[in-house]
């Protein structure tokens, strides 16, 4: 068995799969590759499967799958996985922080204090305790983030398709009854052709003026002109992101916004999810090299 792995992964990993086959993180082997490991960056297209023609499992290190054309791979009798349980923690710990920094305005904080300047009176801080949070999309990542707000003394509602049931949620809205009722929003949205664009002028114009946004799930469930148009107006307060249209995100309109907290794609990359991303992979790679794997 021939394992590319096209991304960057835990140090460990090679040496983990070498008993299956032979292991290579070389991409200009992806031709000749059994299996292929994947992260964010590399899309496996229908130009990029055609060109593996021994191609049998791919996996992708990360929860969404929209960077792979699943039914393409299906077509072609390929299996298609990800590991996600793996980053549930870190992600959520990542949208925790940027709903801190925010509102505590810790960026300009240390940037003016670095630069000389002290501006104690000038810049305003607001707690979260005691305000509301609307989690969109509130599978694995949202519940860890429902505990970490419920512990800062926050209400916690949700919407997603499916029925949620947690001790740490105040209830479950619909998405149009809960824009009015929330200060802070976080996305933890997969893309589909229902959720892209869900964040725009007319939704965000329901929100509370002054509520904040936080996005860590994927660029283009919001529209990024319409963000920015609402930053300017001051309807939000904030809009902090992981994920952009593209990335990097060259000609953005975010780059020029006010008031954005702008992070590359960080929310996977913690060295203990990358370790249990590599659990994963081990068991599903053991579970594909014994017939097991479904």
């Amino acid at each position: 068995m021939k394992i590319v792995l096209c991304d960057k992964f835990d140090a460990t990993l090679p040496g983990r799969l070498a008993p299956y086959g032979e292991v290579s993180d070389d991409k200009n082997l992806v031709p000749e590759a059994d299996v292929v490991l994947i992260r964010s960056k590399t899309k496996c297209t229908q130009e990029f499967i055609d060109g593996a023609p021994n191609l049998k499992l791919i996996i992708r290190g990360g929860v969404g799958m929209d960077n792979v054309d699943k039914a393409y791979a299906k077509s072609k009798a390929i299996k298609a996985y990800n590991t996600p349980n793996a980053s549930s923690i870190a992600v959520a710990e990542l949208a925790f922080a940027l709903m801190l920094a925010m509102p505590n305005k810790l960026v300009t904080a240390h940037n003016t204090t670095a630069a000389g300047q002290f501006l104690k009176s000038e810049l305003k801080r607001s707690e979260l305790y005691n305000k509301t949070l609307g989690i969109l999309g509130c599978g694995r990542i949202g519940l860890e983030l429902a505990k970490r707000a419920r512990a800062f003394g926050m209400t916690v509602y949700a919407y997603d398709m499916i029925q949620i049931h947690s001790e740490y949620i105040h209830g479950q809205k619909s998405l149009e009854e809960l824009l009015p009722l929330c200060d802070y929003f976080s996305l933890h949205l997969p893309l589909t052709p229902e959720t892209t664009g869900m964040i725009n002028r007319e939704r965000i114009a329901r929100m509370k003026r002054g509520a904040y946004l936080v996005n860590t799930g994927r660029g283009k469930t919001v529209v990024e002109e319409d963000i920015v148009e609402a930053l300017q107006s001051g309807q939000l307060a904030g809009y902090a992101t992981d994920v952009f249209y593209a990335e990097p995100p060259e000609g953005s309109p975010l780059l020029s916004a006010p008031n954005v907290l702008l992070t590359p794609h960080l929310g996977a990359s913690t060295s203990e999810n990358l370790l249990r991303i590599a659990d994963e992979v081990v068991i599903l790679i053991d579970k594909f090299a014994k017939g097991q794997l479904d």
